[in-house]
């Protein structure tokens, strides 16, 4: 069983209402759910879309072909019309779009008169949809009913009557009237799943890492971060705050950070790039600092709701002057709920700036799974305050060590100064000019930290055979479509996935000798969303491999399962 559902309309219909629904309570239900959202810059009007594909199986990806069209306007049918399934089918409110049709493929569900009639007013009419769908797949309400009831207890009892009686209706209307509804949605033993997107995956790991500062300025696609910790900020004792912009926001960061706590920050590329300044600074004056990079197209303003990976170059190699930073580029929600907590552990125990960099279509995604396992969270308190820093006798911020970290202290917290200097300093924290001591601080911050935090890099994930002939690799947010695609073609060629989610500094082949595998494949595809390969670039100038084929998408869009199956096809033909 594997269905597609997808809801297109203008902004402020109400997709994210009946597409949020439908995702929660299929999950609940105990299916595997996979959502994504495309939508227009815009508050209202615009074509924007909601898809939701569940399974009975893990699914990682978006389809091309959808099963039910939910269409809110009559743009969406003339779009979608063609990107059926053979047995799918559009509902659509014919009263509301003015128009009716008779083919067999259509569905007429009065969606506001179900609402008038049986809630008193059209503003349940995405009420009347999510029971219509359940009807079409024959799926009993008793879910979505308790989704009701909590979601509008506070509204009291009226108000989750007058919902019930909608859905019922709904969903009555679908049940009796569509004839052509062939769905088969067995029920499932399984008890449910989280349901979470990316940013909130963020948001949760940064939170369950101790984090107490977060600040920034909404943009697009990085606001869902900044929403979820504002909405955490009471219950978990954060200080949240949206500043006038991105350049207070990494300031207000390091400043939270010298006074003591674990911050962070976050923004788009273009917010990013008024964080750079700030990003020296934190490398100057050894402040550990995570950093959320939430990628869309540019230059410039570009496509602001869209998605694409064109930041990964800019995001290793921003700020001036020679300092060392950790980039992770999660795939999924799960990878970035422990990358987040691993960024944490690591700018705190290095004192550098660590980096999550994701894109528009992760962060909007919804996956579910299981369950997070705590208890593979880190959380070590590297910093020094009272007895503990007393014990030194003197305390020097940024005395040389083997291994290039300083003694953290935290101001206020004992008898002695701390002092941080954003031009090149000694040892207690004061401006120098001498070569001697420059060479010195130099050496300390970079070639004494950099090896160390290498080793703390993990390997890329390898899925496939031991010895593949055909080695399809990727970074980030691909990891779910190329996992999928490759799980699918396994049957017919000696294929496997090789996707890095820990990209600096570079992992190295001790722990897991990953370069065999490319180098002894007889074609390696590497996939990703930008038009000049900055993976491969990467790739190629830390190890001097060059891939044999690659596959870029640039046009604000993520690959689809179907599209990305073809053309792997097509190159592994050619073998």
């Amino acid at each position: 069983m594997d269905y597609t559902i997808l809801i297109g309309g203008e902004a402020g219909q109400g997709l994210q209402t009946i597409g949020g629904a439908l995702s929660k309570l299929l999950s609940r239900a105990g299916y595997h759910v996979f959502s994504h959202q495309d939508y227009m810059s815009r508050v209202r009007g615009g074509h924007n879309l909601y898809q939701i594909r569940f399974a009975d199986r893990e699914i990682t990806s978006p389809r091309s072909k959808a099963d039910i069209l939910v269409a809110l306007d009559l743009k969406t049918i003339e779009l979608h019309k063609g990107e059926l399934t053979e047995s799918g089918i559009i509902v659509y409110d014919a009263d509301f779009i003015k128009k009716t049709f008779d083919s067999p493929e259509y569905l007429h569900v009065p969606f506001d008169k179900i609402a008038v009639e049986s809630g008193g007013s059209k503003i349940m009419s995405n009420t009347a949809a999510v029971g219509a769908v359940l009807g079409m797949i024959g799926m009993e309400l008793t879910v979505f009913e308790d989704i009701v009831r909590k979601a509008f207890r506070k509204k009291g009892q009226e108000v989750i009557d007058k919902n019930l009686a909608t859905a019922r209706a709904g969903h009555d209307f679908a049940t009796r009237e569509c004839r052509r509804c062939s769905f088969v949605v067995p029920k499932t033993a399984n008890s449910g799943y989280m349901l979470i997107n990316g940013a909130d995956a963020i948001g949760l790991g940064a939170l369950m890492s101790g984090c107490k500062f977060y600040c920034g300025y909404p943009m697009t696609p990085s606001t869902g971060i900044l929403n979820y910790m504002g909405s955490k900020a009471i219950e978990y004792g954060v200080m949240v705050e949206q500043t006038e912009d991105e350049i207070c926001a990494i300031n207000m960061a390091l400043g939270a950070s010298f006074a003591g706590v674990r911050a962070m920050t976050g923004s788009a590329g273009g917010g990013f790039a008024l964080m750079v300044e700030g990003l020296s600074l934190a490398g100057m004056v050894e402040l550990p600092i995570v950093i959320a990079v939430m990628q869309r197209p540019g230059p410039a303003t570009g496509l602001p709701t869209r998605t694409e990976q064109g930041d990964l170059l800019f995001t290793l190699y921003a700020g001036h002057g020679e300092f060392p930073r950790a980039v992770f580029a999660p795939g999924t929600p799960e990878q970035a709920f422990y990358l987040t907590n691993k960024a944490f552990d690591i700018a705190e125990k290095y004192q550098i700036p660590s980096f999550i960099i994701a894109d528009q279509y992760l962060v909007d995604t919804e996956w579910t799974f299981v369950g997070f396992d705590t208890k593979k969270l880190l959380y070590n308190d590297y910093r020094l305050s009272g007895d503990a820093l007393g014990k030194t006798g003197e305390y020097k911020r940024y005395a040389y060590s083997e291994n290039g970290v300083s003694p953290l202290a935290v101001p206020g917290l004992s008898k002695h100064l701390v002092v941080v200097d954003s031009d090149e300093h000694d040892e207690e924290g004061h401006m120098i000019e001498d070569g001697e001591t420059r060479n010195r601080m130099v050496e300390k911050r970079l070639f004494q930290k950099f090896p160390l935090i290498r080793n703390e890099i993990s390997p890329p994930e390898y899925v496939g055979p031991p010895n593949p002939e055909i080695v399809v690799a990727g970074w980030g947010s691909t990891y779910g479509v190329i996992k999928e695609a490759v799980g699918i073609l396994k049957d017919k060629y000696k294929i496997g996935m090789l996707h890095f989610s820990e990209l600096y500094p570079f992992p190295g082949t001790e722990k897991f000798d990953f370069m065999s595998l490319l180098f002894e494949a007889k074609l390696t595809i590497c996939v990703e969303n930008n038009a000049t390969g900055q993976f491969e670039t990467l790739v190629k100038a830390s190890t001097g491999y060059g891939f044999g084929v690659s596959i870029r998408k640039y046009d604000g869009r993520q690959f689809i399962l179907d599209e990305l199956i073809g053309e792997l096809d097509g190159y592994a033909n050619r073998l």
